[in-house]
């Protein structure tokens, strides 16, 4: 649900039916106008992409992170190691969520023409082609490399400080995650307006400035959000953004280092 507000509330020139004032008052809305799973529409096909995403981008993660850290600390926890591999973990991450990304946000906009998933790719594939699925590749990573690089370095310095043992603890884990989302999502939100924008090609903002056919380019969608809504543009949705990367940091992280745990410890088990 508050991927779909995200996606509203950043909207440069929503039509006066989708014009929210808050996170709350968008939610109400939504869901007395346009029904009750409104808030859950596209949500299958980011479960879809969600599994191999996020096991490369973990799996990538953990592998860099141990090999720098032993060039650059010696074995110690080094942040610039761990935003380093944030980072190049999100390249693989991002390869597969970004066509994903492009279909969901498409379904969650004010009347989207879109009946289903599969009504949405053939249609987006037919009239833009193959290209419009990652339209907003460049952005999205230039997103999410500082997005994950603060993530990663905010996750690891708070556990550093409520957990130095470094054992399995939920609590902390959840804390540091909802911490570092809050604080990644905040930082990046003019680059996600900007992606969200490239990914609708909404069609009643672009039209507002002369833009006819798509809008592509990162630095295209820098210069068209600052025409429609100068600088206080770039953080539409910003409290919608936070509120819908706290939790989901705080359970990717707890799920993530649950599972690590179990493993390990079957792993010694074994071993001993």
């Amino acid at each position: 649900p508050c991927a779909l507000l995200q996606t509203r509330m950043q909207s440069l020139q929503p039509d006066p039916k989708a014009q929210y004032r808050s996170v709350y008052e968008a939610l109400k809305k939504i869901v007395l106008t346009e029904g009750f799973w409104r808030p859950l529409r596209g949500i299958n096909v980011t479960m879809l992409g969600a599994g191999p995403a996020h096991a490369m981008y973990f799996a990538c993660y953990e592998k860099m992170k141990k090999s720098l850290s032993d060039t650059l600390q010696h074995g110690g926890n080094s942040h610039l190691a761990n935003g380093i591999a944030g980072s190049v973990a999100t390249l693989l991450h991002d390869a597969v969520m970004n066509p994903a990304e492009v279909v969901k946000q498409r379904m969650q906009m004010f009347n989207s023409p879109y009946k289903s998933v599969l009504a949405c790719i053939r249609t987006v594939q037919k009239t833009e082609g193959f290209g419009a699925f990652y339209r907003s590749y460049t952005t999205q990573l230039t997103m999410n490399v500082p997005f994950q690089a603060i993530h990663f370095i905010t996750y690891e310095f708070m556990q550093e400080q409520i957990n130095p043992r470094r054992e399995y603890n939920p609590r902390s884990h959840i804390i540091s995650g909802a911490v570092a989302g809050a604080v990644a999502a905040a930082a990046t939100t003019p680059l996600d307006v900007c992606k969200t924008l490239l990914n609708t090609q909404e069609n009643m903002a672009l039209s507002s400035v002369n833009i006819s056919g798509h809008l592509s380019g990162m630095v295209n969608a820098f210069k068209t959000v600052y025409q429609l809504g100068g600088i206080s543009g770039y953080f539409r949705g910003v409290q919608a953004r936070v509120i819908y990367q706290m939790p989901s940091t705080a359970i990717a992280w707890s799920v993530y280092e649950f599972f690590k745990y179990i493993l390990t410890k079957h792993k010694l088990d074994r071993r001993t």
